[in-house]
């Protein structure tokens, strides 16, 4: 296991704070560093997962529903037959990017190597 991989396995173990503030510039470089396949879009944090079919995509997406409710933050989703697009931004910091979306970007990357080993 890389640094990396143990720093993102620590920010997937950790639980969304209430309220959590806007990051800076640099902050959002040394989050985004911890998870491949992620990338600021517009001011977003976006990725995209792709699936075999239908029903593994809705069972990733009904599994992100389960960690947002758990997490109380919740992404914005664009579902289609075999990919889902995840993206996060934080209302309670104007919407900009806070530790919570990097911290969920965490827990859905977890859940869908998770999904895609079995």
């Amino acid at each position: 296991m890389t640094h990396t991989d143990t720093l993102n396995a620590t920010l997937a173990e950790t639980h969304c704070a209430e309220n959590a503030p806007a990051l800076d510039a640099g902050a959002i470089d040394d989050l985004l560093g911890l998870l491949p396949g992620w990338a600021i879009i517009d001011g977003k944090l976006q990725s995209s997962f792709s699936f075999a079919n239908y029903y593994q995509t809705i069972a990733f997406v009904n599994a992100i529903a389960w960690v947002s409710h758990q997490q109380d933050h919740h992404p914005d989703l664009m579902v289609s037959y075999k990919l889902c697009a995840v993206s996060y931004t934080t209302h309670s910091a104007a919407g900009e990017l806070s530790l919570n979306d990097f911290i969920c970007a965490a827990k859905v990357s977890a859940l869908y190597v998770q999904r895609t080993a079995q």
